[in-house]
C-alpha cells in the first residue's frame, strides 16, 4: 500500500521545516565544504611555491583529507543514528573549525598531511548524518529537493570560495585566507546547537499538527518497504553489507567521486596554467561551472520529485559528463578556451544528479539500514576523492598536460553511469 501524500492543510505549515531547516543544514555543509576545498586555491595562490611542493605531493596532502574521511564515516554514523545527529554534528564543526584554521600556521608538508587527515576524520559523518536527519524530517515526496539544498552547499561554497579565496590570498596570503576562512566554523557550531532538534517530535517550534503529518507519512513509507531487512537480527552494518544495491551504489559513487573530486581539486590549476589569468580572475573563472550547476541541481531535484523517480535523473547526466571530458581531452591543452566551456558542462553534468542520488539511498532500504547504508557510499566516495585528487596530480605531473587526466575523468564517469543500470528497486508489501 503506497504512502499517504500530506496533501492539503498539511502542506502549509510544512513551510516551518522548510525555512528553519534547510538553511541551516545548506550553511552547515557549505562551511564543511569551504574548509575542504580551499586547500586548492591555496596551492595555485603561492601554497606549493612557499612549501616546495610538487603536483604529485600536493595531490598526495589533498588526498590525506579523503583517508581520515573514509575511516570515520560508519562510526559517526552509527553514533548519530543510535544517539544524535545533533550532537554529532556540534562536535564536528567546533573541531573542524579549529583544524581548519591551523592549516594557516604551518610550515611543514608532513604536519599539512597530517592535519588534512584529521580534517576529514572530523567532517566524515556530516554529509550521511545530514541525509539522515532529512530522512527523518522529510516526506519521499520532499527528499529530492530537501537533499538537493543540502548538496547545494558544494557548488555553491565552491563557486563563490572560487572567487572569494583567490581575491583573499591576493589581500593577504594563503596562510590568511586559512585562518580567515576557519573562523566561521567556530561559531556556526554553537547556532547549529541550539536551533536543531533530531525528529520532529523534538521541536517545540513545530505545530502539532504537522509533526502528527509528517510522522504518520514516514511510517507508512517504511511499513511499504519489505520487512525482511528488518526481522533478521543482524546487526545494519552487516545487514548493508548483504544488501547488493548499498555495494553497486557504493561501487557507482566511488567511480562518480573520482570525477567530481579530481576536477574540484585540480580545477583552479588547470585555469591558470591554461589561461595564464591571475590568481583573483583564476578563482573568478574557476566558479563559473559551480554557477550553472546549482541552477541544474534545483531544477533536477524538483523534477525527480514530481516524477517519483530517482535512477533516471542520474544516470543520463552522468554519462554526459564523461562525453564533455572526453571532449577537453581532444581540445587538448592548447586550447584552454576550447577546452574551459566543456569543462563547464561537465561540471553541470557532474553535480545535477546529486539530490536524486542522496533520495534515491533512504527509498531503498528500511530505516534501520538507511543511515549505515549512506555512510558506506559515502565512504566509497570517500575514496574516490582520494583517487580523484591523487591521481589527477600524478598524471598531471608525469605527462606534463591534462590531457591523460581528462582521458581518465571521462572513463570514470561513464563507469558511474553504466554501473547504476544494476541496481534494483526494492520489494514492496503487498496489501
Amino acid at each position: 500500500m503506497g504512502s499517504p501524500p500530506v496533501t492539503g492543510r498539511a502542506t502549509t505549515p510544512g513551510r516551518q521545516r522548510w525555512l528553519r531547516l534547510i538553511p541551516i543544514v545548506f550553511v552547515t555543509y557549505s562551511l564543511a565544504y569551504l574548509d575542504r576545498s580551499n586547500f586548492s586555491i591555496a596551492a595555485a595562490g603561492g601554497m606549493a611555491e612557499d612549501l616546495g611542493i610538487t603536483s604529485s605531493t600536493s595531490g598526495l596532502i589533498g588526498a590525506s583529507f579523503f583517508a581520515g574521511y573514509f575511516l570515520l564515516q560508519v562510526p559517526g554514523v552509527l553514533y548519530a543514528d543510535r544517539r544524535s545527529v545533533r550532537d554529532l554534528i556540534f562536535w564536528s564543526v567546533l573541531a573542524w573549525g579549529l583544524l581548519a584554521t591551523l592549516q594557516g600556521l604551518l610550515s611543514s608538508v608532513v604536519l599539512l598531511i597530517v592535519v588534512r587527515f584529521l580534517l576529514g576524520a572530523v567532517e566524515a559523518a556530516v554529509l550521511p548524518a545530514l541525509v539522515v536527519l532529512l530522512a527523518r524530517w522529510f516526506t519521499k515526496a520532499e527528499r529530492g529537493r530537501a537533499n538537493a539544498f543540502l548538496i547545494l552547499g558544494n557548488p555553491v561554497t565552491v563557486m563563490w570560495l572560487s572567487a572569494a579565496s583567490g581575491y583573499l590570498v591576493e589581500a593577504t596570503n594563503w596562510r590568511g585566507m586559512f585562518i580567515i576562512e576557519g573562523i566561521p566554523a567556530l561559531v556556526w557550531a554553537f547556532f547549529f546547537r541550539a536551533q536543531v532538534r533530531d525528529r520532529p517530535a523534538d521541536a517545540a517550534w513545530l505545530a502539532a499538527a504537522e509533526r502528527a503529518a509528517v510522522d504518520t507519512a514516514i511510517a507508512a513509507e517504511q511499513a511499504d518497504l519489505a520487512p525482511a531487512a528488518e526481522t533478521t537480527g543482524r546487526h545494519p552494518l552487516a545487514e548493508a553489507l548483504r544488501t547488493p544495491s548499498v555495494l553497486i551504489l557504493a561501487a557507482q559513487y566511488l567511480l562518480w567521486s573520482i570525477g567530481v573530486y579530481g576536477f574540484v581539486f585540480w580545477l583552479p590549476s588547470i585555469v591558470k596554467a591554461g589561461s595564464s589569468a591571475g590568481i583573483g580572475a583564476t578563482g573568478l573563472l574557476s566558479a563559473v561551472p559551480y554557477a550553472f550547476a546549482v541552477v541544474a541541481m534545483l531544477l533536477n531535484s524538483r523534477l525527480s520529485d514530481r516524477a517519483h523517480r530517482r535512477i533516471r535523473y542520474v544516470w543520463p547526466w552522468l554519462l554526459a559528463g564523461a562525453i564533455t571530458f572526453y571532449g577537453s581531452y581532444l581540445a587538448g591543452h592548447s586550447a584552454f578556451w576550447l577546452s574551459f566551456p566543456l569543462l563547464i558542462l561537465a561540471g553541470i553534468a557532474m553535480y545535477a544528479p546529486y539530490g536524486p542520488f542522496f533520495a534515491m539511498i533512504p527509498e531503498l532500504l528500511p530505516r534501520r539500514t538507511a543511515g549505515i547504508a549512506v555512510a558506506l557510499v559515502n565512504a566509497a566516495g570517500a575514496l574516490g576523492g582520494f583517487l580523484g585528487t591523487y591521481l589527477v596530480g600524478w598524471l598531471r605531473t608525469a605527462t606534463g598536460t591534462d590531457a591523460a587526466a581528462f582521458l581518465m575523468l571521462a572513463g570514470t564517469m561513464a563507469a558511474s553511469a553504466l554501473v547504476l543500470f544494476a541496481v534494483r528497486s526494492p520489494k514492496r508489501k503487498v496489501a
